[in-house]
């Protein structure tokens, strides 16, 4: 065998493994630094609602077709509100009869004060009433210890002689008289004290059940506000029994129809919001240098030939794995080393014509001109 049948394959495997390891450690680099980065795995996307109940009831309307666009605003399902009606009914009437009992606990605390009032007239009656008598009692006090001096006088001068028994029973009938007139006054001042007494405790009984008012008054107040507090309750639930477009966009399938009994947290409809984006999820070694405002060429599948023009608004902090609902844990078990996909968020540029038709879910090819290597490059000139 020549040698040059012999070194003719082993160049041919020394360069075929050289060019491989060579791919194999710069492939990364060549990818990363490519000008403009293309994917097809990619979307339109748009924000689906699905619009729920939030109370039970039975289904009055459902106002929309399936697919109908809608503005913000627009009655989509109604249900029926009789008894929610009512409710609101009833708790107005609750309402309106806190607010009457407070307004007569109002009447009956003026009609309190007033006897207050009374009852402190009296106690300055009695006062005056007690006064006066207590003057009369001073008045016949001297008056009676004088007759009584002269009682004693009298009946000593009859003894020795010195007096006759008329003088003695002139001096006895005026001492009687006084202390007569004496205990007549003791027992005015006694009954006048009695009366102002009595005055006092009926003050005090007034005052104890105005303060008693008072403190139903703080009940009533209490009342109302619960009340007022069942209406708002009633109000919100009334207005749950219309399901309204939150945001322009158009309806999907509908889950209910008239008639139907729905749940809390039943869904009835979706909304799909007008605006829609690009998701394209790229490669992680070909987000290099994609960076945020990069100008992006959108082509999608079911209009061919037309390029939308677009720019990068978001770039997700995480892969597409991170967020999924069982995320990868290669701690576990056997590696395998699989190149990761991160959604980048691309916004279209308004204004051209076949916007209005893209649907959620159309496949696109994405190409974004990356401007990091130009920055990187701009940075180390200067």
């Amino acid at each position: 065998m020549s040698k040059r049948a012999v070194i003719v394959p082993i160049v041919t495997l020394g360069v075929a493994a050289a060019l491989l390891f060579t791919i194999r450690g710069c492939w990364t680099t060549w990818e990363g630094d490519r000008a403009e980065q293309r994917t097809d795995d990619a979307y339109v996307r748009a924000d689906v609602t699905p619009l729920s109940t939030r109370i039970s009831g039975t289904v009055r309307t459902v106002a929309v077709n399936d697919y109908q666009p809608v503005k913000a605003g627009q009655l989509m399902v109604q249900l029926d509100d009789d008894d929610y009606r009512a409710e609101l009914d009833e708790a107005r009437a609750a309402l309106a009869g806190a607010q009457a009992q407070l307004a007569s606990n109002q009447a009956a605390k003026r009609i309190q004060d007033a006897k207050i009032q009374s009852a402190e007239a009296s106690i300055v009656q009695a006062t005056a009433a007690a006064g006066a008598a207590k003057a009369g009692v001073d008045a016949i006090s001297p008056e009676v210890e004088r007759t009584s001096l002269e009682l004693k006088r009298q009946r000593a001068l009859l003894a020795g002689k010195a007096a006759t028994h008329q003088q003695f029973e002139q001096a006895t009938a005026a001492a009687n008289q006084n202390a007569g007139m004496l205990a007549s006054r003791q027992a005015d001042l006694d009954r006048a004290q009695a009366a102002l007494a009595s005055s006092r405790s009926a003050l005090q009984a007034e005052e104890r059940q105005r303060a008693a008012l008072d403190t139903q008054d703080g009940v009533y107040r209490a009342q109302i506000q619960a009340k007022e507090a069942a209406i708002v309750v009633a109000q919100v639930n009334l207005g749950y029994t219309k399901i309204v477009a939150p945001v322009d966009g158009a309806t999907g399938e509908r889950h209910v129809h008239e008639g139907q009994l729905v749940a809390p947290g039943m869904q009835v409809i979706d909304l799909v919001e007008g605006d829609v984006w690009i998701q394209a999820n790229y490669k992680e070694t070909q987000l290099t240098n994609i960076r945020q405002g990069d100008a992006a060429d959108i082509r999608v599948d079911a209009f061919p030939g037309v390029v939308l023009h677009g720019k990068v608004a978001e770039i997700s902090p995480a892969s597409g794995s991170q967020f999924a609902l069982l995320p990868p844990d290669n701690a576990t078990g056997n590696f395998t080393k699989v190149v990761q996909r991160v959604p980048v968020k691309i916004v279209l540029d308004p204004g051209h014509p076949l916007q209005n038709l893209l649907r959620p879910g159309f496949s696109v090819v994405v190409t974004v001109h990356a401007s990091g290597k130009d920055g990187k490059t701009k940075r180390s000139q200067s």
